[in-house]
């Protein structure tokens, strides 16, 4: 076994739904990148819209199938949190996809009024505006509350949040809470700095919202920062927050949304495995179990959805340079991006996203790390979550390589600071927005250009 596209096979089943290899050349999505690198270049980064629509069919199908087999009664409804990715595009696919919004800021709420202008959304979405909030983002909340927006919940973080709502003008105001839920045994700290305690929670509601004209607590807010996973930790918490559900529904009818946060997880490796419907269908069967040991109506099941929403449209798309031989054991494949600025993630806390040769599947393989172009230390990659080595083609002088990362599609571009100042002034990429329409026929737009010097000297003041 020496050919690269050997050790692939080999190590992992290859071809999968999202990658397959033709005449050497990778596919993504059954997308040739190599006719889009082409035609824009590199460093390019790539969103496949039609993976939106797909996963947010496939969440509502793994929550609404064991609903129909337990006979449960409630619904489920599927909210993206933007703050995954705000781009236009993810977000009206998301909801011409049936997605409801979950907002995090004071501009998630311009964001949620440009989509009703452009009659994308009605007064009848769910807006969950979730975090801890300035004052500005409460404005904003309660100026969709009195604008009519009656599916408008703010989630309270806070026991002081609801003074901002008193007074506001509608007949009803809608709260959710939000549960600070324990972290995991070996995190820093015990329990999380956002949400109310489950110990006030109950006394909070009967002194604050039980008893006033306006407010009906409507919404309980479930997040662990692990996500949603087969372990005993994400169990347990799960199921002293149905019970405190529980708790609160006897003394408030009004409450009737279980809202689960923290998310699915998507592929970091060709060898991922996880069960979403098993994992899907033993939360449902968890609620329906409780409550009806409780004697409460089930809830309608909510979830805040947003790498699993967005994560596997992406890619990030480098051209190998040069290697570089730096002793007898390192080979360096020196790329025209950065890993810090490009791929943040990866430099702050350690992600892994699927790396592939985009090209040259036929050349022998050889172990390398890869150099990103700024002078920073830490700007590599050298190590992939099912082994601690990145391996790729032999590069070529006469011969141009491209590598790609997959998967990149939630979060990059805010952590990085989109269209503003990026390390070594390295500038944002090219990005392509990649469609297909009803009869498989494919599209590129390109959604904007490699960031130029003069808009980095305005922001800069020169």
């Amino acid at each position: 076994m020496r050919k690269y596209i050997e050790l692939v096979k080999q190590t992992f089943y290859f071809d999968t739904p999202d990658f397959q290899v033709e005449n050497q050349e990778l596919l993504f999505h059954g997308i040739p990148l190599m006719p889009i690198i082409e035609q824009y270049g590199t460093p390019l980064r790539l969103t496949y819209l039609p993976k939106i629509s797909e996963n947010i069919e496939r969440a509502k199908r793994y929550f609404s199938e064991p609903m129909k087999k337990l006979n449960y009664k409630g619904e489920y409804v599927y909210c993206y949190c933007t703050k995954s990715s705000h781009f236009s595009f993810v977000v009206e696919e998301a909801i011409k996809s049936g997605a409801h919004i979950e907002t995090s800021s004071s501009f998630d709420v311009e964001i949620v009024q440009r989509l009703h202008q452009k009659q994308l959304i009605d007064k009848n979405t769910f807006i969950l505006g979730n975090g801890f909030k300035r004052e500005v983002y409460k404005e904003n909340l309660k100026g969709l509350i009195e604008a009519g927006f009656h599916n408008c919940i703010p989630i309270l973080d806070t026991r002081s949040e609801i003074e901002a709502y008193e007074n506001t003008n509608a007949d009803k105001v809608s709260l959710g809470i939000r549960i600070a839920t324990d972290e995991q045994p070996d995190f820093e700290f015990y329990t999380s700095r956002l949400g109310i305690r489950y110990r006030d929670a109950l006394d909070f509601y009967k002194n604050k919202i039980q008893h006033h004209e306006k407010f009906e607590l409507r919404l309980l807010h479930f997040f662990v920062n692990s996500g949603i996973k087969d372990s005993v930790y994400f169990w347990s918490e799960l199921n002293k927050f149905i019970y405190k559900y529980c708790e609160l529904k006897k003394i408030c009818p009004e409450l009737n949304i279980l809202d689960i946060g923290g998310g699915f997880p998507i592929k970091t490796s060709l060898g991922f495995e996880y069960d979403y419907e098993y994992m899907a269908g033993e939360i449902i069967r968890a609620i329906k179990e409780i409550c009806d040991e409780e004697g409460v109506e089930t809830p309608h099941v909510f979830s805040e959805f947003g790498s699993f929403t967005v994560g596997e449209t992406g890619a990030m798309i480098f051209s190998v340079l040069e290697q570089k031989q730096q002793n007898d054991k390192e080979l360096w494949y020196m790329i025209d991006g950065s890993i810090i600025t490009h791929l943040p993630d990866i430099w702050a806390s350690g992600q892994k996203f699927i790396m592939l040769a985009v090209n040259n599947w036929e050349n022998n393989f050889t172990q390398v790390h890869i150099g990103g172009i700024t002078c920073d230390g830490m700007d590599y990659y050298n190590s992939e979550v099912h082994i601690g080595k990145v391996m790729l083609p032999k590069f070529k002088r006469d011969e141009p390589m491209y590598i790609g990362f997959f998967n990149t599609g939630a979060y990059q571009e805010s952590l990085s600071g989109y269209g503003g100042i990026q390390h070594c002034l390295v500038p944002a990429a090219k990005h392509v927005v990649i469609n297909k329409d009803e009869n498989g026929n494919i599209s590129t737009k390109l959604f904007s250009q490699e960031q130029d010097s003069d808009g980095m000297m305005r922001i800069l003041g020169y």
